[in-house]
């Protein structure tokens, strides 16, 4: 009896929970409206018809009704993840030396939990491979970190340093410069551009190590790798520097006008978007200096005087 009374207040709890199945044509009225899953019935939402009664509800017993609530029913862990080497399905021991309740336990029992804790990472490695991806992985983590690169660019990382580790491209590298390589190629990638200056800032390898590897991994794994709008720096170094949009906006028009004239061939986009940036300045009378931009850019003040010379010149400045 209570069995039943249990079942039922389970089905009470997920009355009027839907899920969205797929756009089709229902059978019934051939309106094309959406078919919705309701508590394992397909059902049509324009007239109600039930176009299967079997279909498997793989929904939760339990409803929510804002984040807080939703994660403190939540039985299950993080989703699975690649910047972690056993993809984040691994057991973890809290350090704290506490109980469920909060309380400190016993001298033996914390000397057990040491040594638990000490098995554990010994073990969470089968092979030399492991180990290898784990502290590649861990670098990885540790220079997007520094340098404030987002969650999803790491992940894009980590698949490219997997891939070449499956490819044997390791061999004879050191395993920071093929990371740091993956990191500099997924900021690439995803349009969140880092020069190779910032990027061996944060690495233990040099800069010519890290872009010989890159263009090592970029060929061997085909990664077909585009050359930098240097309009994707303009945001950032503008924002460093404090200056307006109007100043953003000016940068960016003289970028794209110069760039059609063919002056941006063969040309640094980091040195090139300063440059920009310096005349839109001077221009927007919001004056920063030579050496202030080139400070933010990390290039020299000659290349962002040589840069400027040619851009005013095309955009019909004199």
């Amino acid at each position: 009896m209570r069995r039943r009374s249990r079942e039922r207040e389970s089905a009470d709890e997920r009355e009027g929970e839907t899920e969205t199945v797929d756009e089709a044509a229902c059978p019934e009225c051939e309106s094309g409206g959406t078919v919705t899953q309701v508590e394992g019935e397909l059902v049509c939402e324009d007239c109600g018809l039930v176009i299967e009664t079997d279909n498997i509800d793989r929904g939760p017993e339990w409803r929510a009704f804002n984040h807080q609530e939703r994660q403190s029913k939540s039985r299950v862990g993080a989703p699975t993840t690649q910047t972690m080497h056993d993809k984040g399905l691994t057991t973890t021991i809290d350090w704290k030396n506490k109980d469920a309740y909060g309380r400190s336990i016993s001298s033996e029992k914390r000397n057990q939990m040491h040594r638990l804790r000490k098995w554990q990472e010994r073990i969470r490695t089968k092979d030399a491979g492991e180990r290898n991806l784990q502290f590649a992985l861990s670098e990885i983590d540790r220079m997007a970190s520094a340098m404030g690169i987002p969650r999803s660019v790491r992940e894009v990382a980590s698949v490219i340093y997997r891939q070449a580790l499956n490819e044997d491209l390791i061999r004879g590298r050191s395993i920071e410069g093929v990371a740091t390589s993956a990191l500099y190629a997924a900021c690439r990638m995803e349009g969140i551009p880092r020069s190779l200056n910032e990027v061996a800032q944060v690495s233990r390898v040099e800069r010519k190590e890290i872009g010989r590897t890159y263009r090592y991994v970029a060929q061997e794994l085909s990664l077909g790798m585009k050359p930098v709008d240097p309009v994707k720096y303009v945001p950032r170094f503008a924002s460093e520097l404090g200056l307006s949009e109007a100043v953003e906006s000016k940068a960016t028009e003289i970028i794209q006008t110069t760039a059609e004239e063919g002056l941006l061939s063969g040309k640094s986009p980091t040195g090139y978007a300063a440059a920009a940036i310096y005349a839109a300045s001077l221009l927007c009378n919001e004056k920063k200096t030579q050496r202030e931009v080139a400070k933010v850019a990390q290039v020299t003040e000659v290349t962002i005087r040589n840069r400027y010379q040619e851009q005013i010149e095309a955009f019909g400045i004199y």
